[in-house]
């Protein structure tokens, strides 16, 4: 892909796989890119996204995450480059991103999706040129995302995946360039995949409270049981997460 090139953060983790993916984005001959989730504060990470950019005109965070966002301002004071965001928090020297917004630089264009969800701040880049979709962690290259409660929201994030069927649909992409993971060339059938799991955990929860679970770690356990312990907070948002989305009030636990 020409216009896209992956650089990797060395921050491997459970919940990070194999490490944050930064996206640079640059057309051809041109002397400025687009740095999309210029992730943790690292400094060699830094030198490696500039020797591939070469200058930096704008960075764009997909949200505030620490593993996506943390270093970003070191990033924008080394790169002297301005940061946009959903959140007006995160921006530096330039104004939020707004939903559908065209963004521009020296010949590349990119469409701003917000795709509230997995943070009520996230959102995808759609690179028309090369039929791509950045998604950071609203959908990832390997597993399936977390809906981080109480910052993200279910509702949210299930009309995220209608609106993303649609413009995958309709804008012709062909490939996702994803916060995590390997890049996937079956966008369709990737947000399918995403709403059927999310369908199928909310069954399971529904089942778990029809056993007797009153507490958000017992749906954790019911339904989450064989999950990672390292992972395990992550369930309990989502779990949180869906029991807001069906109307039920946890006791705690």
């Amino acid at each position: 892909m020409s216009r896209a090139r992956l650089v990797r953060a060395n921050n491997p983790s459970p919940m990070t796989l194999d490490g944050t993916n930064t996206w640079v984005l640059k057309e051809s001959g041109s002397s400025s890119a687009i740095v999309v989730d210029p992730g943790p504060a690292d400094g060699q990470h830094f030198q490696a996204i500039l020797d591939v950019a070469g200058g930096v005109g704008l960075i764009l965070l997909t949200h505030g995450h620490p593993d996506h966002a943390e270093g970003a301002n070191e990033f924008a004071q080394l790169a002297d480059a301005p940061i946009r965001a959903v959140s007006e928090s995160l921006c530096r020297k330039a104004k939020p991103l707004v939903d559908r917004e065209k963004l521009e630089l020296d010949g590349l264009a990119l469409e701003v999706l917000a795709t509230p969800g997995h943070s009520a701040d996230s959102a995808c880049f759609l690179l028309p040129q090369e039929d791509a979709l950045l998604t950071g962690d609203t959908i990832l290259g390997q597993g399936s995302t977390v809906v981080a409660h109480p910052d993200g929201k279910l509702a949210d994030y299930l009309e995220t995946l209608g609106n993303l069927r649609t413009a995958v649909k309709e804008r012709g992409v062909r490939v996702v360039l994803p916060g995590h993971g390997p890049t996937r060339e079956d966008p369709a059938a990737l947000v399918e995949q995403y709403a059927a799991h999310r369908e199928e955990r909310l069954e399971q929860v529904r089942r778990a409270l029809a056993a007797g679970a009153t507490t958000a770690d017992d749906v954790v356990n019911a339904v989450y049981g064989d999950v990672d312990e390292a992972v395990k907070f992550a369930a309990r948002w989502s779990v949180l997460a869906q029991l807001e989305y069906l109307g039920v009030t946890s006791p705690g636990g």
